[in-house]
């Protein structure tokens, strides 16, 4: 079995979502005046590789927090199509895919590998995203299921300043993972997958370790 680390790594130069604030590291204590190293941590829940709980955009959603953990440890379908600036993933590419490749089952976990990643360090990376069209949304939410993840910075296209997809995720208590990464290292149509967000009580999300598990 081969761990693959599906993470961004947080620093103060990550990236981030338009109005959130850069991540800072502030030094408190040190090996020479205390006897040991530590760091304060100011960031947004939703830097780097992250999660979305409902709470995020609905007002009795579930809070990160209230998340059982078999949804954070699953078997993931990953979905590999290749999108660009603005380009929407629609109903037709997923049942393309099932076409090709089988029916996804209820409840399943669904990837999306599109390639933006590689743009990450380009001005248009948060503006210009590909994302779910409400299409492709609907039909996820018709199938009840339990997390879509993406290696965009949202799961909505960049244009999207209404959230469309991330409404009607949440709504169905659908869960919500942004900034993958590496996932073409993956090389199968499933693996396992690890989502481990930290515990924040009522929190609307959390950075994560995302791991995949692969034969």
């Amino acid at each position: 079995m081969k761990v693959i680390d599906l993470t961004l790594t947080i620093s103060e130069n990550i990236p981030t979502f338009p109005g959130s604030p850069q991540p800072n590291f502030i030094s408190w204590e040190s090996i020479e005046k205390d006897g040991y190293n530590l760091e304060l941590l100011f960031l947004s829940t939703h830097t780097g590789t992250h999660i979305d709980a409902p709470y995020h955009f609905l007002k009795k959603g579930q809070k990160i927090h209230q998340i059982i953990t078999k949804r954070l440890v699953t078997e993931a379908v990953l979905i590999k199509i290749r999108k660009g600036s603005d380009q929407s993933i629609t109903k037709a590419d997923i049942e393309k895919f099932e076409n090709k490749h089988g029916k996804i089952d209820d409840g399943s976990t669904v990837i999306f590998n599109t390639g933006w990643q590689k743009n990450l360090k380009k001005k248009f990376y948060f503006l210009k995203n590909p994302g779910l069209a409400v299409s492709a949304a609907k039909y996820l939410a018709s199938k009840k299921i339990n997390l879509v993840g993406i290696d965009s910075p949202s799961i909505d296209l960049g244009k999207d300043d209404k959230f469309s997809v991330h409404r009607i995720l949440a709504k169905n208590g659908i869960l919500i993972v942004e900034n993958l990464a590496n996932l073409d290292k993956i090389h199968s149509e499933k693996f396992h997958l690890i989502v481990a967000p930290l515990k924040l009580k009522n929190a609307t999300g959390s950075p994560i370790r995302a791991m995949a598990l692969v034969d």
